[in-house]
């Protein structure tokens, strides 16, 4: 985990985000707080729960992009849910109790990633060993003869040279047959995926059913990532990786709800509206915290951050429960945005849409230059369009950039190099039936 302060997270943020500054300080300090909350004794440790965020906003402004970068510049267990994929128990679908098994997936996954990264090294060595084993002959397959040497003379001096062989990339395309191990899938759960079936019943499945060997011929190449995570897998201890895993969900990890206005139900409660508020119930202790049971072990939700965001068009936060507006004490409202945040949208962050289409086209040895009228004149559209029709904020550029650009793109690899200017002429030229086109239905994506 990267220990950063808030300043540093912001600039962190600001380094692919244009504009929400309060959105940016409100996580920033939530996440700090989190790394204070570790310093603390014990006993207060516990008492310290995180302060969840509520935020408020229209499409396309940055709410998702903010908190998956978070993090990403952390390192801490995140997964982004849609509230709307969720059903009340009882009701076909997910319950809400997966998102947080889902998370646990994603902390083993780093803490995996970091223990490999501890035993590859050795890993590497035991893979080019096995490689050898799997070209070389074993010396029982010798037939021993007199005044010759010996059939382990004969196989070490084959297996040095084979060896350098094998170091030096000339064996890549030889062809050998590994042991590969799966574990068979009961018929009853074909189809429908593991993760369907009761906690318990496929901890249990997953004990009882053997695994299947099934011998596969394939390149050296191939076989030496296969037998690679074989090696991994062995070097690893499993039991240590579900523990820091589980500790690390429990203590860093983020869960981001989004489209959480769509769970309000209308005055009129019948129908999907009645799981719509039974979500609601069923996402209330897991909030406030409580425990669930994984296939690595019992996870508390105390200490995970809640991130939760929605446009609220139709209905407002306070339609919410009572009980889970209060576990969102942090509300931050996200702003539309302007023509001049379009602007800095297209240029400034680190991979902006216009750097992304100059690299593109560089590839076919095309350079691309953006003149400061024609930012303007993108800008300009986006937020016209936005106006007049649906507001999807940011993600509107892409649609106008990709208009803007189709006929480059599609000559692009016909026209051996060179060098396009796109001036604002160019683009309104290229938008020009677009502007005409009062109902611009074919720019709502």
């Amino acid at each position: 985990m990267r220990e950063l302060t808030p300043r540093q997270i912001v600039a962190e943020l600001n380094r692919h985000i244009v504009s929400q500054d309060e959105a940016k300080r409100a996580v920033a300090i939530a996440i700090r707080n989190r790394w204070r909350r570790q310093q603390l004794p014990e006993d207060m440790r516990q008492e310290v729960a995180p302060k969840n965020i509520m935020m408020i906003g229209p499409t396309g402004v940055g709410k998702t992009e903010i908190a998956r970068r978070l993090a990403k510049l952390t390192g801490a267990p995140f997964i982004k849910v849609e509230a709307t994929k969720y059903t009340e128990v009882g009701y076909y679908g997910r319950d809400v109790e997966s998102m947080v098994r889902d998370l646990v997936e994603n902390a083993i996954g780093l803490v995996r990633a970091q223990e490999r990264e501890a035993v590859k090294e050795e890993a590497s060595r035991r893979t080019e060993q096995r490689l050898l084993e799997l070209l070389v002959p074993t010396p029982s397959s010798f037939e021993v003869r007199a005044g010759t040497e010996s059939p382990a003379e004969r196989v070490s001096r084959t297996r040095e040279k084979m060896g350098a062989m094998l170091a030096a990339g000339k064996l890549e395309d030889r062809r050998v047959e590994i042991v590969i191990e799966r574990r068979a899938v009961p018929v009853m759960f074909t189809g429908m995926g593991l993760e369907q079936v009761d906690v318990d019943l496929q901890s249990m499945f997953e004990k009882i059913i053997p695994k299947q060997t099934v011998r596969q011929e394939m390149t050296v190449a191939e076989a030496r990532k296969v037998i690679f995570e074989q090696e991994c897998d062995a070097l690893i201890n499993q039991e240590k990786v579900h523990a820091k895993a589980i500790e690390l969900a429990e203590n860093m990890g983020i869960i981001f709800i989004d489209e959480i206005d769509k769970i309000v139900a209308s005055e009129h409660v019948h129908g999907a509206d009645v799981s719509r508020q039974g979500v609601q119930r069923d996402l209330l202790p897991i909030v406030e915290g409580t425990t669930v049971q994984t296939r690595y072990g019992y996870v508390r939700t105390d200490h995970i951050l809640f991130i939760a965001a929605g446009a609220f068009h139709r209905a407002k936060p306070s339609d919410l429960m009572p009980e889970l507006q209060g576990r969102f004490p942090i509300r931050v409202e996200f702003k539309d945005l302007s023509r001049e945040d379009f602007v800095r949208i297209l240029t400034e962050p680190k991979n902006a849409l216009t750097k992304q289409y100059q690299a593109l086209l560089a590839t076919e040895g095309v350079e691309v230059e953006f003149l400061p009228d024609a930012i303007e004149a993108l800008a300009d559209f986006a937020y016209q369009v936005n106006q007049t029709t649906q507001n999807i904020g940011a993600r509107r550029l892409y649609t106008i950039m990709e208009r803007v650009l189709e006929e480059l793109s599609f000559e692009a690899a016909d026209m051996g190099g060179g060098r396009v200017e796109i001036s604002a002429a160019y683009v309104r030229q290229r938008l020009a039936d677009v502007a005409q086109d009062e109902d611009l239905s074919k720019f709502i994506l």
